[in-house]
């Protein structure tokens, strides 16, 4: 179902789902780095591996979280992107008549 999603955003919003996606990506692959760097100390050659194993694993056990964040924030970059730009919002981007729950 999430798959669905990402697809239908992809399709809806173009590059700018997918910048988001890199941008989260980014920021919590170098947030894990500098965390772990910071809570283990490093020795040896082999260590900088480690660090890399350590840091991609943590990142990717966070992917569902990264994937519902960037559902979430695409839209709203899109119309932060649209009108920083001067451009018409997207029909997806104004606001809906109906009631959110």
């Amino acid at each position: 179902m999430t798959r669905e999603k990402l697809k239908t955003l992809l399709a809806e919003y173009g590059n700018v789902a997918l910048v988001t996606y890199l941008v989260i990506w980014v920021l919590t692959l170098t947030g894990f780095a500098i965390a772990i760097s910071m809570g283990i100390k490093i020795e040896g050659a082999t260590s900088g591996a480690g660090l890399a194993g350590a840091t991609w694993l943590a990142t990717k056990l966070t992917q569902p979280l990264r994937i519902a964040a960037t559902l979430a924030l695409t839209p709203v970059v899109s119309a932060l992107h649209r009108k920083l730009r001067g451009m018409s919002p997207l029909p997806s981007d104004k606001p809906s008549d109906k009631p959110s729950l």
